[in-house]
């Protein structure tokens, strides 16, 4: 038999175990959904979090549950304005023309 564990409140201001305890099922952000078996170790982690998570049993003829993963955040640097970009490159022309002056 499976369980299907469901976070439905924050861990902000909970102790440190409780905390630990839901990243070890696997949670981490309310709504968050997983599924595992029905085992004395997962009873043990629900029963200590049973005030932040909601359980069901789960059954195969089910849709699949897909494990609880952070979101992906696509961060983009800001972009380099043309001005910044256009002053690297004149200063890499004048090092150049120093340096072929001083050689002359």
């Amino acid at each position: 038999m499976k369980l299907k564990v469901k976070q439905v409140r924050s861990i902000i201001d909970r102790p440190e175990r409780q905390k630990l305890t839901i990243k070890a099922l696997g949670l981490g952000r309310p709504n968050w959904e997983i599924v595992h078996n029905d085992t004395p170790q997962i009873r043990g982690m629900i029963n200590k979090v049973i005030h932040l998570v909601e359980v069901s049993e789960f059954e195969p003829g089910e849709e699949q549950v897909q494990p609880a993963t952070k979101p992906v955040v696509k961060r983009t640097k800001k972009s380099v304005t043309g001005k910044k970009s256009t002053n690297k490159k004149t200063k890499k022309t004048v090092t150049k023309t120093k340096k072929e002056s001083k050689s002359k």
